[in-house]
């Protein structure tokens, strides 16, 4: 119990560091967004003072007040759920437009964090449990090539082939906006599938390397272990002793990549949302930080942070169940 009370408190300081570094940082940064916007709202017609202060307020940007009182007033919106208005889409609040965002990120990282995971602890363990063979020979210089290339180029390489000379796969989107309405039908379903085929491949296939060769190093650690020795020594069979007892040990340093992995999927796709102009946080995450919208900034940050804290929590409950060692230590 004195060690869960000894998380939760480490994760609620963690947030809290996390909401002011969040706060005071685009402060810091140069120029004014507020005078930005004016500067737009202008070509339509004459902004006066006052109009300006009163946004400055809306956006809580006003500089009558102090810093401090800035914070506490950011505090006390987060705590009532008021994540305040975009300035980039205006009078829009950014709750909305994450809401609509989120979700795409959501569903192409989920998707290929875990084809990847599986398939790269898959060819790990079957290439460490086969080494020296013709398989390992392959799959290892394989991984390596593929873990130096760039993903973003990988990307443009994708597009280029795929989607410019081949066209099989739309260039740039979410799905067929123009023909095809948003809802639970095939069509619709079909459309997200085929413009998110390419950004999950090139994900799957950028990250595949690393769940591969991290498997393949722990496991033939794991492999000399005397338990490996004596489950072979009673006779089991073969998949039998290398899942149930190598595999199952060896996996333990990829879960803690999985975890991070599962955290960075809100805001870790930027480029390759960027390069297929796919719509997700990490593309909206880069416009806020152009437009400089303190508002997005900070809420999309904030989500990420909680996303990572809750996957490092997701890791400590993996690691207590796959690991027995931990509980005893937990307990003691």
């Amino acid at each position: 119990m004195r060690h869960v009370l000894r998380r939760i408190l480490f994760y609620i300081c963690a947030v809290w560091v996390a909401i002011t570094l969040d706060f005071f940082i685009p402060r810091l940064a140069p120029g004014d967004p507020v005078a930005a916007l004016v500067g737009k709202m202008s070509t339509k017609g004459y902004v006066t003072p006052a109009m300006q202060q009163t946004l400055s307020a809306e956006f809580g940007l006003n500089t009558h007040d102090p810093l401090w009182l800035q914070y506490f007033k950011y505090l006390g919106n987060l705590l009532h759920g008021n994540l305040g208005n975009s300035i980039q889409y205006f009078p829009t609040p950014v709750a909305q437009i994450i809401g609509q965002d989120i979700w795409w990120s959501i569903m192409l990282g989920s998707v290929a964090v875990v084809i990847s995971f599986t398939l790269g602890c898959l060819f790990g363990i079957i290439s460490a449990w086969k080494r020296g063979s013709a398989v390992d020979t392959f799959l290892s210089p394989a991984m390596n090539f593929l873990s130096a290339i760039p993903y973003f180029w990988l990307a443009l390489i994708m597009l280029f082939i795929f989607s410019y000379l081949l066209s099989w796969f739309p260039l740039s989107g979410g799905y067929d906006s123009a023909n095809i309405d948003p809802g639970w039908s095939f069509d619709f379903i079909g459309s997200v599938i085929q413009y998110a085929f390419l950004p999950a491949l090139t994900l799957v296939i950028s990250s595949l390397a690393g769940w591969m060769l991290t498997m393949r190093n722990s496991m033939i650690t794991t492999v000399s272990e005397d338990y490996v020795l004596m489950a072979r020594a009673k006779g089991l069979s073969e998949p039998h002793v290398m899942f149930r007892y190598a595999a199952r040990n060896a996996v333990l340093p990829n879960i803690t990549g999985f975890a991070i992995a599962i955290g960075a999927i809100v805001g870790g796709q930027l480029l390759t949302e960027m390069v297929f102009s796919y719509p997700g946080i990490g593309y909206a995450l880069f416009q806020a930080v152009s437009e400089q919208d303190y508002a997005m900034i900070q809420s999309i940050f904030l989500i990420i942070t909680l996303a990572v804290l809750g996957a490092n929590l997701l890791a400590d409950m993996l690691y207590a169940f796959l690991d027995p060692r931990v509980r005893v230590e937990r307990s003691a």
